[in-house]
């Protein structure tokens, strides 16, 4: 690195993920000449991809291809945002000089969602603690000591609430560490650990199509990354003063809730989407793209959104139109998304994106939803199948079980579905005599 590059954001993972999203709005910004400033990418785990980052100079090609306002997008933009990459597991010393860097100013991370716990175990003196809270604490602590201001922290991993629990669990290792309340006052104070909500289908490396994109840039990139155009950043804080994404066009809202945005898009993109796959996997489909392009399936999710999940979370101009993008977005060309993937673990998906609609549609309109309802059935028909990927205990309990004893497990649904019983048993029982594309004309019917 040279002594001039001056150094503000700290981003924990080096995954495809942060860089066809944070990575990519950093460089833009510079770009723009908004923004003046690098990030260094600390590696969170073991093992990662921060040495072959070095090895590309921390440079790499993203591709962002997709649909927008029906017409077919390519962007290629060659990303220069990161600084340095380091692994503290090996460069340890080099890590966490960072904390004493008086121009940080922002810290990022997406660690996965099992990535913010407190496990409890280690010590301050860890040369790196395991978990990233553990790290983080060590880190801020090291910040503190050398009298320096907090930080902007923008956790994008895919929690509710994740500034909220990331805050938590630093304080827990504070309190484990027996460190002064005047650290805890200045965590709580200094530092705005802020709740994000991210939203991009992010592709990653294209193995498929790798050849053809190494041809279009004319050298080997190990790091070329892929994803959708679409893009939407909510976070829970006010900082366009110091980071002017809004100004450089990108859509990130500053906003005192995140929770209605997370709502919207935890309801249609992926309530769509459980409400979708299982019974387009039984009527033989195998990509989402395929779904978009058959007039039986992609009637069926239309009905599921906009006359069923939008009328129940707000039938106003912002969900239609975020529907609307939805569509586009599951018709991109450039995304083979299999639904087998999105198939993973349905049940705790189905009780956590699609049920609680169902619920509050019966609450409003006196009646359950068709399509959503149907759903239901298509999950119970799919569990019956080999082709099912989820806890071998729900698997087993799901693939014998009857509709009725399915539907009274209350620990999975964490509600009392007795009332549904009659409908998803008809629904059930006409997919089984009758088969999936009979069962959808009769649902598209209602």
């Amino acid at each position: 690195m040279s002594s001039n590059v001056k150094e503000t954001v700290i981003q924990f993972g080096e995954g495809g993920f942060l860089r066809g999203f944070v990575d990519y709005f950093f460089h833009k910004l510079q770009e723009k000449g908004l923004y003046d400033g690098k990030i260094v990418v600390v590696q969170p785990i073991e093992k990662g991809m921060c040495q072959t980052l070095a090895e590309q100079n921390c440079e790499y090609n993203l591709f962002l291809r997709g649909i927008d306002n029906g017409q077919v997008v390519n962007e290629h933009t060659h990303v220069t945002s990161i600084s340095r990459a380091l692994n503290p597991y090996t460069q340890y010393d080099e890590y966490i000089a960072l904390a004493s860097n008086p121009d940080l100013r922002v810290l990022v991370s997406n660690t996965t969602e099992a990535g913010i716990e407190y496990v409890g175990t280690e010590k301050l003196t860890d040369m790196p603690p395991k978990a990233y809270p553990a790290k983080l604490c060590q880190f801020l602590y090291k910040r503190y000591q050398a009298g320096l201001k907090g930080l902007i922290l923008l956790p994008c991993e895919l929690i509710d609430d994740n500034g909220d629990n990331l805050k938590k669990c630093v304080l827990q290792y504070a309190d484990l560490w027996e460190l002064e309340d005047g650290f805890k006052n200045w965590i709580e104070t200094e530092n705005d650990f802020c709740s994000t909500l991210v939203d991009r289908i992010v592709t990653g490396y294209p193995r498929d199509e790798v050849e053809e994109l190494t041809k279009q840039i004319g050298y080997e990139d190990k790091l070329i990354d892929t994803a959708e155009i679409f893009h939407l950043w909510v976070i829970g804080g006010h900082h366009e003063d110091e980071l002017p994404f809004q100004k450089a066009g990108y859509n990130v809202v500053w906003t005192d809730d995140v929770h209605p945005y997370k709502k919207r898009k935890v309801r249609i993109l992926n309530g769509g989407h459980t409400s979708m796959v299982l019974g387009a996997h039984l009527y033989g489909l195998t990509t989402v793209g395929e779904c978009m392009q058959d007039e039986t399936v992609s009637s069926f999710l239309k009905k599921c959104i906009f006359e069923e999940i939008i009328p129940t979370i707000g039938d106003t101009e912002d969900n239609r139109k975020f529907g609307a993008a939805v569509l586009e977005r599951f018709s991109n060309p450039f995304i083979k998304h299999q639904l087998l993937s999105i198939a993973l673990n349905s049940v705790s998906k189905f009780q956590v994106r699609v049920l609680p609609t169902i619920l509050e549609y019966k609450e409003k309109f006196g009646k359950y939803p068709a399509g959503l309802t149907f759903s239901m059935a298509a999950l119970i028909s799919f569990y019956r199948t080999d082709k099912a990927n989820d806890g071998e205990e729900i698997m087993k309990f799901m693939k014998d079980a009857s509709v009725e004893e399915i539907m009274k497990r209350e620990d999975y649904w964490h509600a009392d579905l007795t009332e549904m019983i009659p409908m998803v048993q008809e629904y059930y029982d006409l997919i089984q005599a009758k088969g999936m594309a009979e069962a959808y004309k009769v649902v598209l019917a209602k």
